[in-house]
């Protein structure tokens, strides 16, 4: 039975306290901005994602012990309000219409997305609601099935930015096939992806896979969370071929052409719509000697270190401890490189910032290092900047892997 606005009005006078515009009636306006791309379908509706469609799914939770998958990105947006105080949280929501919430599970970053990449998270209780955190990062990504056993439903709703080595569709991975095994269903609410309009990169070798890139496919895939998990059940990569019981709440008045400027910064060093652009080619530097701008506040923006050319690169930065960086890359050091903050939104990756650091650096022996193959998904990548490659050269070797995955994810695409 569908949940009945007009009938409940107990719970209607919840919602006007707590404020959630949360019903699909008001159709939310999530931020989207007006589209750079020039072959984008150019188009400005109102999109409302999947957690703000609450008639759709409340009636799924309603006598359930659930389990929650969050981040500061989990949020019901209000009507008309798409600042700092534009939304609330879905588990803050939910309690309020009492629904049962036994257990937040947290990807990398926390529940209050404010960790380092990389840091582990200690699992706690969330001072607001009282509820268990359970960190789905460090030793623990994929829930025990004792963090499981008091659970009837999970819900998987995290904002995702559409690059393989963004660990947010490795932590749904290891959901689906911990719920797979304990028989419990997944609900994903769907968000768009500000990366959904493109798909490149070369696809990764499963002899490369890691908590980075876990599935055989590009840097940049062009889905979805929602079409992704469609595509971790219809491919089998579960372990032992199992499948998840899956619910995706699609995103209304989407397609993937539509640039979507995230209203919350999906992670500490991904702050504004041109990180997030820029994220997918510049995060190849992690797996150098090069910075990418963490502890300074044009993070995933920049790039430099200090023994790059001087006369090649004149712009400069410092890093020093920032949110998400206690510990930045060249601390207190000078770095030379380039600032990408101005540059136009990209439809591709772009390599020819990172062959240009190459050829640039003083001492290429410690140009890469062994974490650069994992983000890569091949040892040939490397390989091929170290022998001169061009970047259309490069590119053209990925065309065979890119073509065949087109054709496999266009049967789980929900979205145009």
């Amino acid at each position: 039975m569908r949940f009945n606005v007009v009938k409940n009005t107990v719970l209607l006078f919840v919602l006007g306290m707590i404020s959630c515009g949360n019903f699909s009636k008001k159709k939310v306006d999530a931020l989207v901005t007006e589209d750079r791309r020039p072959k984008a379908e150019v188009q400005n509706p109102k999109i409302l994602v999947g957690a703000n469609q609450t008639d759709a799914y409340l009636q799924l939770l309603k006598g359930k012990r659930v389990g929650v998958v969050a981040n500061q990105t989990t949020v019901i947006f209000k009507e008309g309000r798409l600042k700092a105080e534009g939304f609330t949280h879905l588990v803050d929501s939910l309690i309020a219409l009492n629904i049962d919430i036994k257990t937040v599970f947290a990807p990398e970053h926390g529940f209050r997305g404010t960790a380092d990449a990389g840091e582990h998270i200690k699992d706690g209780i969330d001072t607001k609601t009282g509820v268990p955190i359970v960190s789905l990062y460090g030793d623990n990504k994929k829930p025990k099935p004792e963090q499981l056993k008091n659970i009837d439903i999970v819900i998987f709703d995290i904002q995702d930015v559409g690059a393989r080595f963004y660990t947010y569709i490795s932590s749904l991975h290891y959901v689906m096939e911990a719920c797979a095994e304990a028989k419990i269903p997944v609900l994903i609410l769907d968000r768009p992806n500000p990366n959904g309009h493109y798909v490149d990169g070369p696809v990764l070798e499963i002899e490369h896979k890691s908590f980075v890139g876990m599935h055989p496919i590009p840097v940049v895939h062009g889905m979805t969370i929602g079409e992704y998990a469609n595509m971790i059940n219809g491919e089998k990569w579960l372990k032992n071929g199992i499948e998840c019981e899956l619910k995706v709440i699609p995103i209304k008045n989407y397609t993937h052409q539509i640039a979507y400027s995230l209203p919350i910064k999906p992670s500490p060093n991904l702050p504004n719509d041109t990180s997030i652009n820029l994220y997918p080619s510049l995060c190849f530097f992690e797996g150098t000697n090069v910075s990418v701008g963490r502890g300074t506040d044009k993070q995933f923006q920049v790039f430099g270190n200090p023994v790059l050319d001087k006369t090649t690169y004149t712009f400069s930065f410092t890093p020093q401890p920032n949110e998400g960086a206690k510990s930045p890359l060249y601390q207190n050091k000078v770095c030379f490189g380039e600032d990408l903050s101005r540059s136009k939104s990209l439809s591709n990756l772009n390599l020819s910032w990172l062959i240009s650091a190459y050829k640039n650096t003083k001492n290429k022996t410690d140009f890469f290092n062994a974490f650069f193959t994992k983000l890569a998904g091949t040892k040939k990548l490397q390989q091929q900047i170290e022998a001169g490659l061009t970047e259309t050269q490069i590119k053209a070797s990925w065309q065979e892997g890119l073509n065949t995955f087109k054709k496999t994810r266009a049967k789980y695409l929900i979205y145009k």
